[in-house]
């Protein structure tokens, strides 16, 4: 058997072969202006541009609320009486649901002002999606169409004290008025405005006789909260001639 002696060379060439690739070098991320955080992105536009999606307040059983939503752009104006015949029924059949009551609310032609109560903010969040898919369903069947009716989801504000839930009744029964004066194609020739819940509404110092209201079904219920039913009228009761501030 022959022998054969290693030369250096050769062993050389085996150790590189067997030797373990090389780690590239990891250098160190200078931050810049990417990467997620607060606030980061391009800021929603047009119909997107709307309500934060933060989480909202809790809600107490004692406080109503105000809640406003807006129409998309370029759908017809609600102030028409078939489209204000067909959101009356929408309102009436989701007006006392599972611990949330539709009080209040205001037709105005691209946005909708409601005064509600809620059991809680389960129950809120729950009562006004109802509501706002019954509207959004009579709108669409109404103007003969498809896809969605609101630019975003609802605003809403908790009133917690006599004095704001006077003000938001002044607000919501009122506004289309507030909207005439400065020109924004609203008209409100009655004394009170029909496109709002203010023919069944009995806290006006004035007495008011609405013609074939016992013909129509009514869309909103009863308050049971003390603001609603007593504690806002310590500050005196509305008048047909007030405005929004």
């Amino acid at each position: 058997m022959e022998s054969r002696t290693r030369t250096p060379a050769k062993a050389n060439r085996r150790s590189s072969a067997k030797a373990k690739p090389a780690v590239a070098q990891l250098l160190p991320f200078r931050a810049t202006h990417g990467g997620r955080r607060p606030g980061a992105g391009r800021k929603p536009t047009g119909d997107r541009a709307g309500i934060p999606h933060d989480t909202r307040a809790a809600l107490a059983a004692r406080f109503p609320a105000h809640v406003t939503v807006k129409l998309r752009e370029h759908l017809p104006a609600l102030r028409r009486r078939d489209a204000y015949a067909a959101l009356r029924t929408a309102f009436a059949a989701g007006c006392d649901r599972n611990g949330f009551r539709l009080i209040h609310y205001a037709v105005l032609n691209d946005h909708l002002h409601f005064v509600v109560e809620a059991a809680d903010r389960r129950a809120l969040s729950r009562g006004m999606q109802g509501l706002l898919v019954r509207i959004a369903r009579t709108l669409n069947r109404h103007w003969k169409r498809r896809g969605r009716v609101f630019a975003d989801r609802y605003h809403d504000h908790i009133l917690r004290s006599p004095r704001e839930v006077r003000n938001a009744l002044r607000y919501v029964l009122g506004n289309a008025r507030h909207h005439a004066t400065e020109g924004r194609m609203v008209a409100v020739p009655q004394a009170i405005d029909t496109y709002t819940s203010a023919p069944w509404f009995d806290g006006f110092r004035e007495t008011i006789v609405v013609r074939g209201l016992q013909a129509v079904v009514r869309p909103v219920t009863d308050a049971h909260t003390w603001l609603l039913t007593i504690g806002w009228r310590r500050h005196g009761l509305l008048s047909v001639a007030e405005r929004p501030a």
